[in-house]
């Protein structure tokens, strides 16, 4: 059950290309198919118009990105996915950090309590 939450600044909404983005993080996860199920991922990104960046007297922006994840993974399997993929998000943005203020982060939030869940996805790539 991947769910992976971006939220960008709306003010990098016509230089950031963000289907490409959900393209490239989506492709960046299922390169770890043996931890991250194809029917279970799920990406959106999120346009933020309501932000304040430091003292907000530049136009900052920011993306942060929030990586949830069951349990059951090993810390090895978990730091090499999130490493892959900050490294994806990083190339994406490298033009644009060249070039303006910005600032990228990323988190990853392992659930501990139960996650209750129907999806009839799954099969479809088990055949």
């Amino acid at each position: 059950m991947p769910h992976l939450i971006i939220e960008y600044t709306n003010n990098l909404k016509e230089e950031a290309d963000i289907p490409k983005l959900l393209r490239t993080v989506n492709n960046t996860l299922l390169e770890h198919q043996d931890i991250i199920p194809i029917g279970g991922l799920r990406s959106r990104a999120i346009e933020l118009s309501d932000y304040l960046v430091a003292d907000g007297t530049k136009d900052d922006a920011f993306v942060h990105v929030t990586l949830k994840l069951g349990k059951g993974r090993s810390e090895e399997e978990k730091q090499d996915l999130c490493d892959n993929l900050f490294k994806a998000i990083e190339q994406h943005f490298s033009i644009i950090y060249q070039n303006r203020y910005l600032a990228l982060s990323m988190e990853l939030y392992e659930f501990t309590s139960p996650t209750y869940k129907r999806n009839n996805i799954h099969p479809r790539y088990k055949e």
